[in-house]
């Protein structure tokens, strides 16, 4: 049911205010979030002398597998905490917490201070990720629910290509803290949003105490073959975290990006624009979200008549091979064909991941196995950061053998197909 009457028509028409203004929110809050992901190892492990804060990379490991997991954990207690204490409060304590957060980040440069102050950023943005959503459910009905989620997902994409696209390489050759001002002001001035135009809605008729949250997790965690799915699905996402720690280190110190840099320019120049473009560590972000916005809708088209299992597995094959592409050759359109290959496997096997929870969950718990399902995010990333800047330390610093190292994500990738493929045999209920 809908806050208030939907405006008459089809389509776009048939979104009210409400509807717009969280999209608007989603858009801002996502694209200032991945705008400094795209950057934030770089900036982590950058020499002093070069702007950065020259930390170790083991110990920015240690912060992404912090951070990183509270995003997918917190949204368990914060969409309890929305239902019972209403949107609007949440929304108004998630942006004072993340812009904080963020401003405090672009002002400190010891270690401590840096990690404390992502973490406030990490707080608030986890209690964000479930109102929004919550929102878009609950201003959409039966009619126009598809359209109105695929409009959602698109403006995450959508953030997350536009922000490091035009923003990032623009303020960080001004200064890397700029950065986080910018996030700072992207997420700060939502505020305004919350405050004059977001309006609450309808609560549920029943809510969650943070108890009954907390019993649903033992609840769900008792099931043996959810628990299964979700440590195998996990491993995927090792992979996936390191496009935004180790791959990011090793464009920056290994990958030469000239005969990309001279195909845009050159390009720009037919088009009568003179441009000195090149091709850095938040443009990888760019190329997996702007993979996203062109391909998705010709992907799910492909796979929606296909079981979800055996979907998932193709993806996650594919994905593995994007990421076993990049151990063959140090050359640029290898990269960037390594990272297209995996954003297309990402996106195949994941919506198909969540149809899959929706299989495997008892018909009268769906919505809790749904709910737990983003477990994967906190194993993925808490195991992937440390993982990955201790084995690029070992085998990139250490041994000078890059290959090596994504071998190695790749082998990963593929225990995770033989899991899964062990999952369907002993496991899997028969999908219809």
């Amino acid at each position: 049911m809908k806050s208030d009457s939907s405006p008459p028509g089809k389509g776009f028409r048939s979104f009210n205010r409400n509807y717009w203004v969280a999209i608007i929110m989603e858009f801002f809050e996502r694209g200032s979030y991945y705008g400094v992901m795209s950057v934030l190892s770089v900036y982590l492990v950058l020499d002093v002398a070069s702007g950065g804060l020259g930390f170790s990379k083991e110990s920015v490991g240690v912060i992404k597998s912090t951070i990183t997991p509270l995003l997918y954990l917190l949204p368990i207690l914060s969409g309890a905490l929305a239902d019972r204490f209403g949107y609007r409060r949440l929304l108004m304590f998630s942006f004072v917490i993340m812009s904080l957060g963020y401003f405090l980040t672009s002002m400190v440069s010891s270690y401590t201070l840096v990690f404390l102050s992502l973490l406030l950023m990490a707080v608030g943005a986890g209690f964000f990720k479930p109102i929004i959503s919550g929102t878009i459910a609950r201003e959409t009905d039966e009619s126009n629910s598809g359209l109105g989620f695929g409009i959602f997902y698109w403006s995450i994409n959508l953030g997350a290509f536009i922000f490091p696209l035009i923003l990032i390489p623009y303020l960080k050759g001004i200064s890397w803290s700029y950065i986080f001002i910018m996030a700072s002001i992207g997420t700060g001035w939502l505020l305004i949003l919350n405050i004059f135009f977001f309006r609450e809605p309808p609560r549920p008729s029943s809510t969650k105490s943070v108890f009954q949250v907390l019993k649903g997790v033992v609840l769900v965690l008792k099931d043996f073959r959810f628990v299964v799915m979700i440590v195998i699905y996990s491993m995927f996402w090792i992979l996936y975290f390191q496009m935004f720690d180790t791959v990011l280190w090793y464009l920056t110190e290994y990958v030469d990006m000239s005969p990309v840099n001279s195909t845009v320019n050159s390009l720009m120049a037919r088009m009568g624009a003179q441009t000195d473009w090149k091709f850095e560590a938040e443009h990888v972000t760019v190329i997996n979200a702007g993979t996203i916005i062109a391909l998705q809708l010709i992907v799910s088209a492909l796979v929606k008549n296909t079981k979800a299992l055996p979907t998932m597995i193709v993806g996650i094959a594919m994905g593995t091979v994007g990421m076993a592409i990049l151990s063959v050759s140090m050359h640029a359109w290898v990269f960037i064909a390594g990272i297209i290959i995996f954003s297309i496997g990402e996106m195949t096997a994941h919506p198909k991941f969540i149809s899959y929870v929706g299989l495997i969950a008892p018909p009268d718990k769906k919505a809790l196995y749904l709910g737990y399902s983003f477990l994967y995010g906190v194993i993925g990333s808490g195991i992937g950061g440390i993982l990955g800047a201790s084995m690029y330390v070992h085998f990139v610093d250490g041994l000078q053998r890059p290959g090596l190292l994504w071998f190695i994500f790749s082998l990963i990738g593929v225990l995770t197909i033989i899991g899964l493929l062990l999952y369907n045999k002993f496991l899997a209920p028969r999908e219809k």
